[in-house]
Order: C-alpha cells, then structure tokens, then sequence
C-alpha cells in the first residue's frame, strides 16, 4: 500500500481576514489567495509548505448561502466558535491517500466529491461536520487535479513537526499505522484533543 503522507494543516478563523493578517504576522510571509467552497460556505487563503504540502486559513464566507449539511472542521459547532473568539488557531490536519477504496471510512467520515474553481479532490467529512477524534485523527483526502503545493509559490516555509495530544495515543497511532502514514507527526497522551505545529520561517522558528 502506498503510504499516506501528510497533505495540509487546517487553520480555522472568525473571518478570512482575521485569519490571514494572524498568520501572516507570526510566519512574517504573505498568504495566496484560495477561493470558495460551495458545499460548504466557506472560503480560504492558502501558504506553500514546500512540494508537498500546505497550510489553510478557513472561515465561514458571510457571502454564500448556508449549506444544507452541518459545515466541515466543525466551523458551525458553538464550542470551535468560542474557541475561535480568542484569535485563529490550528484546529486539524489532513492526510493524503493515493485512493480511498478499501478503506474503513467509518473513522473519518463519508467521501465526498468536492471542487474549488479548477480544482477537483475526494474528502471524508462526518456527517456532522464533526472534527475526527476532535481534530487529531486526520480527514482524508484524494486529489483528481494536481495539488495546491504544484502552484503555490515558495514562500520559504517547511513544516518541522506536527505533535497531536489526545486521550488515546494507542488507538491514533494504531490508526495511522492502518494508512501506512509516513511524515514528521509525533503522537502523545494529553487530557484533550490538542495540535501543535512547528514551523520553520525566514525568520526562526514558530509554533502555531
């Protein structure tokens, strides 16, 4: 089985432009625009990583109509909105599977068929709009189009490490053992479901 690696960390705001000026204050690098999500009435920014990967700034897009599903990463959920009142922050990550089929999605959520302008990928999203194992267990995601790391310039950012908390490591790294994951994520108990990025930046290192 081809390993799953990692695809792209999930930044998650009250609006998009909170959300970009915060990120682009701590990185000290400029974000590319990303564009709308229809399913889902949201819309983001994204940062390069290197060749394979990225980083996304996602809020609600006050100009689209409300879905007809609870939204995705768990933006409608009155716990992320109070979470949210004290500034942006990490709130999931997600990993890149050359193919769903075979797989056991009932961790992760259902696969949808999703687009953003010429974009084109398959994601697992609860039903609920619910994050996966309160953010630490990643989505999954296929992409039927070149990725967004394939046109995103290089700003000079690389991912040192991701650190995921949660009550039961045993049953996230079993997890990730089923997908093969291979990446710098290191996995630890804590008393809640916690991400913690470290990012290198022109300017040292930040941790988001």
């Amino acid at each position: 089985m081809t390993p799953a690696t990692l695809d792209h960390l999930v930044i998650a705001a009250r609006t998009l432009a909170e959300g970009r000026r915060w990120l682009e204050g701590r990185l000290g690098v400029t974000m590319q625009p990303g564009g709308e999500h229809t399913r889902f009435g949201t819309h983001n920014a994204l940062l390069s990583l290197g060749p394979g990967a990225y980083l996304e700034v996602i809020a609600v897009n006050p100009q689209a109509p409300a879905p007809d599903r609870p939204r995705w990463f768990g933006l409608d959920t009155p716990e992320l909105r109070e979470r949210l009142e004290d500034g942006p922050r990490l709130i999931h990550w997600v990993a890149r599977v050359p193919g769903l089929a075979g797989l056991d999605l009932a961790p992760f959520g259902e696969a949808l068929d999703l687009s953003r302008g010429e974009n084109r990928w398959t994601l697992t999203v609860p039903v609920d709009g619910a994050l996966p194992g309160g953010g630490v267990w990643p989505s999954l995601i296929t992409w039927h189009t070149p990725p967004p790391p394939a046109r995103l310039p290089d700003a000079g950012v690389r991912l040192d490490s991701l650190t995921l908390g949660t009550p039961d490591p045993d049953a996230l790294r079993a997890l990730l053992n089923t997908l093969h994951f291979e990446g710098e994520v290191e996995v630890r108990e804590a008393p809640q479901a916690e991400l913690s990025a470290l990012l290198e930046t022109p300017d040292g290192l930040v941790t988001l």
